[in-house]
C-alpha cells in the first residue's frame, strides 16, 4: 500500500506521460484559467499554465520532461524547459527569477478564487510580457507580488512540465507548473500508511 501512494512523487526521474484531463470552468471568454486538472504517469495532477502562445486540447496526451525548481535554480539548468532554452524567450536571460515568480503566483489561486482570470494573466505575463496585462492594473500588482514575494516559497515543491525536446516558442504542448508536496506532509502520508498495513498486519496474525 505504502508503495502505491509513493508512485506519484516518482515522476521526476524522466520523461512522463501527460494527459489534459479538465479545466475549473473560470474563463475570460476566450480563454479557460488554471487551475487545470490532468494526470502524469497515472496520478491526478493540479496544473498552472505558464505558456499563452502554446495550446492544449481535452483529452489530450504527451510526452514531458519534468523540472524540479529548486535543482534547475541550483545549477541553473533550464535546458528542459521552454522559457529557460529556447532562443527569444524573453526571460533567457534570467529563466531562474521567472520561474520562482511563477510558482509563488501558483500559490495564490487557491486564496484568491474571485481573481482567477488576473493571476492567469499574471503567469501568462511573466514568461511572455505584456501578453495579457499590459494596461491591467490588477495584474500589474499580481506580477509586483510575485517580485517581492518569490523568495518565501519551497522551490523544491514545485515542478515545470514542458513537451520534450526539441523545444520551440510556438507549435507545441503548452508548459505547467505544477506543485508538488511538501516534504512534511508526505512524511505524515506514509508513516500513517504505515500504521493502517501495521495495523492489518497485527489482525491478520490475531485472526491466525
Amino acid at each position: 500500500m505504502v508503495g502505491m501512494f509513493l508512485v506519484p512523487f516518482a515522476y521526476a526521474d524522466g520523461p512522463v506521460t501527460m494527459v489534459f484531463t479538465g479545466v475549473n470552468g473560470a474563463n475570460d471568454g476566450q480563454y479557460y484559467v488554471s487551475p487545470y486538472s490532468g494526470t502524469m504517469n497515472g496520478q491526478s495532477v493540479t496544473l498552472f499554465c505558464d505558456d499563452i502562445t502554446n495550446g492544449v486540447t481535452f483529452g489530450q496526451q504527451w510526452w514531458a520532461n519534468v523540472t524540479n525548481l529548486a535543482t534547475a535554480v541550483n545549477t541553473n539548468d533550464f535546458s528542459q524547459t521552454r522559457y529557460g532554452s529556447v532562443t527569444g524567450s524573453a526571460v533567457l536571460t534570467n529563466p531562474a527569477l521567472a520561474y520562482q515568480e511563477a510558482a509563488w503566483l501558483t500559490t495564490q489561486f487557491a486564496s484568491n478564487p474571485g481573481d482567477l482570470v488576473n493571476l492567469q494573466y499574471a503567469l501568462w505575463d511573466i514568461m511572455n510580457p505584456g501578453s495579457r496585462g499590459a494596461d491591467n492594473l490588477d495584474v500589474q500588482n499580481w506580477l509586483l507580488l510575485a517580485s517581492q514575494n518569490y523568495g518565501t516559497i519551497n522551490l523544491d515543491n514545485f515542478e515545470v512540465v514542458t513537451n520534450v525536446a526539441p523545444l520551440a516558442l510556438t507549435g507545441q504542448v503548452q508548459e505547467f507548473i505544477v506543485q508538488t508536496p511538501e516534504p512534511g506532509t508526505l512524511a505524515l502520508l506514509i508513516c500513517g500508511m504505515l500504521a493502517v498495513c501495521a495495523g492489518l498486519l497485527r489482525r491478520s496474525q490475531l485472526l491466525a
